[in-house]
């Protein structure tokens, strides 16, 4: 099992397997665009920029469960990122990340790598999982973990 096991819908509304990215270093990062960490859209960007020729992506899940900080449709959501912050990584359309109606991509991150003691939720939007070549899970980082801090980790993988 591996993240390249799931399909998932660009924000555009095309289904795509995540096996498309087979071979990659992935940081996949659950969203909003009304949140406090939000800034952390132009770091990001920063990171697919500086690694994406080397074989490494960003994939952006938006999340409406924390606070309603994701309120817009897919395309507010595609429209704000482009214009504020030059967004180029893929994005998807929104999905729950915890409770019953997780995508199953989140139910399997969250069960290989879970939070502080033990916990199998996400605690709040930005929550970043690092993915090795191989599809598997490497490293969980917190909301607040800026996406500069985790150059370091990336660059060792490329």
């Amino acid at each position: 099992m591996s993240v390249f096991n799931f399909n998932a819908n660009l924000i555009d509304g095309k289904e795509v397997p995540l096996s498309h990215f087979e071979g990659q270093v992935l940081l996949i990062v659950n969203t909003a665009s009304k949140c406090g960490f939000t800034p952390q859209y132009a770091g990001l960007e920063e990171l697919y920029q500086q690694y994406n020729g080397r074989g490494f992506t960003i994939l952006g899940f938006p999340c409406n469960q924390f606070g309603g900080q994701e309120p817009g449709s897919e395309e507010d959501i595609r429209s704000f990122c482009s214009i504020n912050y030059g967004v180029s990584f893929p994005m998807f359309e929104k999905v729950d990340v915890n409770g019953e109606k997780a995508h199953p991509l989140f139910s399997y991150l969250t069960g290989e790598l879970p939070g502080i003691l033990g916990s199998k939720s996400i605690k709040w939007n930005f929550t970043k999982f690092l993915i090795g070549r191989d599809g598997k899970p490497l490293k969980r980082f917190a909301p607040q973990d800026k996406p500069a801090d985790l150059a370091k980790e990336i660059g060792k993988l490329l």
